[in-house]
């Protein structure tokens, strides 16, 4: 009989998050899985890892037999202790999510749950961020199961290329109104950051960190277009942040004169 597959589990919404724990439960169903996951929030922290405090892991039961750790640090120090402290062997897969709200277009940058997903890309591991565009805590996950497993069994059965993850974001629709899924790239979109400038009781001023999403790219194969209109949308992401079309322009730069 062919061993079940090893499947890391992880989040940036914390280990308790309903995403995460509707992800355990489809995980358990393609093979075995261990949990490390935040024992807090920690989104939109990106790829932090802790260097400058201690790292503890707790040994938690929450639901199911699974083996689950409760880890202070950041998404991408849970994947660092699972391979490297708690998983005996390699995962065969390490899924993160689901996320309460969307990792698309440019959130790519700022997400914990992507970060977790590129640090096991990082580590030679297959991995995939999955998202639902309901930043609620009581979103219902129930019409993501069907999207998880398939895409998780053909990254499985499949592979991916050296490097490179996948970024998947659900659209908050009824399961009858999602068209399928749609392979796309990352649409070209930032935040209009405003900040809410206040004074506190002691008259020492603050702010708050406010704005709107502003999507610059009308082009209709985008995770944003997918997402507007029904689509599940699956994004490649790659951790090397290397430019390689301007090489050969900053070549013809005289960037070795000796100004002395």
């Amino acid at each position: 009989m062919a061993q079940r597959p090893l499947i890391l589990v992880t989040n940036d919404d914390g280990i308790t998050a309903p995403g995460i724990r509707t992800l355990i439960k489809v995980m358990n169903g393609i093979g075995d899985v261990v949990v490390v996951a935040p024992d807090s929030p920690q989104s939109a922290m990106g790829h932090a890892i802790t260097i400058n405090s201690t790292l503890h892991l707790e040994k938690v039961v929450i639901d199911g037999n699974q083996p689950e750790y409760s880890c202070s640090g950041t998404p991408a120090d849970c994947v660092k202790l699972a391979v490297n402290e708690i998983l005996d062997r390699r995962p065969d897969i390490c899924v993160s999510g689901i996320n309460h709200g969307s990792n698309s277009s440019i959130n790519v940058i700022y997400s914990g749950t992507m970060s977790a997903a590129l640090e096991a890309g990082i580590e030679g591991i297959p991995a995939i961020g999955f998202s639902l565009l309901d930043y609620s805590w009581g979103a219902n996950f129930e019409h993501c199961k069907a999207f998880v497993e398939t895409i998780t069994k053909e990254v499985l059965k499949n592979s991916l290329p050296d490097g490179v993850v996948l970024n998947v974001n659900i659209p908050n629709l009824k399961a009858h109104e999602i068209k399928g899924i749609k392979v796309c790239r990352q649409a070209r979109a930032n935040w209009k950051e405003e900040f809410d400038k206040r004074t506190n009781p002691m008259g020492r001023e603050y702010y708050w960190l406010t704005g709107k999403f502003v999507n610059m790219d009308h082009g209709e194969d985008t995770d944003e277009w997918a997402l507007a209109n029904g689509y599940v949308s699956v994004v490649p992401v790659q951790f090397d942040l290397t430019a390689h079309h301007t090489i050969q322009n900053l070549n013809t730069w005289n960037l070795n004169q000796n100004d002395h």
